[in-house]
């Protein structure tokens, strides 16, 4: 049974390409949801938190802050509760209602998903009642409702989470035609440029529930083409609207399971075996950077340009180590083991196609 007072909260993960049509879903989720279901909805939007960027290996200063955007929730849906809290927020007797936190991004990696579900995974009434029940005194309770804010320096309003009781996970991939997404952008006030979102379309990741079980609450929808938001919200009433509902509906009472196992063990694991894949791609890309040298100075690339060669693609393995670096233990976890796999075969083959377009550049001049 529900403990009395507490609230569900289920994080809801819009993935797809840009203009697949996320940020209008979003939009009518968070007008249909309070009067249809009862639920509460609040809408967090990446792109107003973190500049939209080609995909690739990734500065670490670009995903620093969309782990910070998640540590920032984190960090609310933890928050003990306040003064304000223990006045009491709603009625007396009134149960509280779900909240569906959307969270609107690409989502393009499997991976950046993967963190939100880990996040769900810590967060859950499991794990916050062992949080607080360190700093707080034997016996206190945990209060019925948290009011507090998700402030960023983009000017997103506030958002009010309430301390959760469970905390559930699911995804939302919207699927629409690359030409029709392009046509979208192309119109909006501050566009990507095409070739951003023809590479982004071909290392999309769609969730895969038949092969990763934490993926198992997830629908591809098909992009709709409305004019108006008023249209889109008839659209998706008449069309998909009631398989929304009975994924929201089915994560909610299936809140995502504490992690029971030895996190210590596990991490120093992972640790290991992240260390172990860095260096073997840090050797392969050392000797494709050398082969690729070679190749310039057979080609007869001037000295002064062989030095800004040997520096662009030194900047260019920093990156792709610094990718495989954050990406090597979540890949262990999200069901993507293969034992067959080996990393440095992998990396020799992505990093050798991005170098020899780096060196294209001053041969081909």
């Amino acid at each position: 049974m529900e403990r009395a007072g507490g609230s569900r909260v289920v994080l809801c993960l819009l993935c797809g390409l840009p203009a697949a049509g996320k940020s209008t879903l979003s939009r009518a989720l968070s007008r249909l949801l309070p009067p249809h279901q009862g639920w509460d909805c609040s809408v967090l939007v990446y792109d107003e938190l973190i500049p939209q960027e080609a995909p690739g290996p990734p500065e670490p200063g670009w995903k620093r802050r969309r782990r910070e955007v998640l540590r920032q929730l984190e960090r609310r849906l933890r928050s003990p509760p306040g003064p304000a809290a223990q006045r009491g927020l709603q009625e007396p007797g009134a149960a509280p209602r779900p909240l569906c936190i959307v969270l609107d991004d690409n989502f393009y990696y499997r991976s950046m998903r993967y963190e939100v579900y880990q996040l769900a995974r810590k967060c859950n009434r499991a794990s916050l009642s062992a949080f607080w029940g360190k700093k707080q005194a034997a016996g206190a309770a945990l209060a019925s409702s948290l009011r507090n804010c998700f402030l960023h320096r983009h000017k997103v309003k506030f958002s009010l989470y309430p301390l959760t009781d469970s905390l559930s996970f699911c995804q939302l991939f919207l699927e629409g035609p690359l030409e029709q997404c392009l046509r979208r952008n192309r119109l909006r006030s501050h566009p990507l440029p095409d070739e951003t979102i023809r590479l982004m379309a071909t290392r999309i990741e769609p969730p895969d529930p038949r092969k990763n079980a934490w993926e198992q609450n997830s629908l591809v929808l098909k992009s709709p083409e409305c004019p108006s938001e008023d249209e889109y919200d008839a659209v998706l009433v008449k069309g998909c609207y009631a398989q929304i509902i009975n994924l929201l509906a089915t994560a909610l009472e299936n809140p995502v399971k504490q992690n029971e196992e030895n996190t210590e063990q596990k991490e120093a694991d992972r640790v290991a075996c992240a260390a172990s894949t860095v260096h073997q791609a840090d050797q392969t890309c050392r000797r494709v950077i050398s082969q690729t040298m070679k190749e310039a100075k057979d080609k007869n690339v001037l000295p002064s340009e062989m030095k800004s060669l040997a520096e662009e693609l030194n900047k260019l393995k920093a990156a792709f180590l610094e990718d495989l670096r954050q990406e090597t233990h979540l890949k262990n976890e999200i069901g993507q083991q293969n034992h067959s796999f080996d990393p440095a075969t992998s990396v020799f083959s992505s990093f050798q196609r991005e170098a020899t377009s780096v060196v294209n550049k001053y041969i081909l001049k």
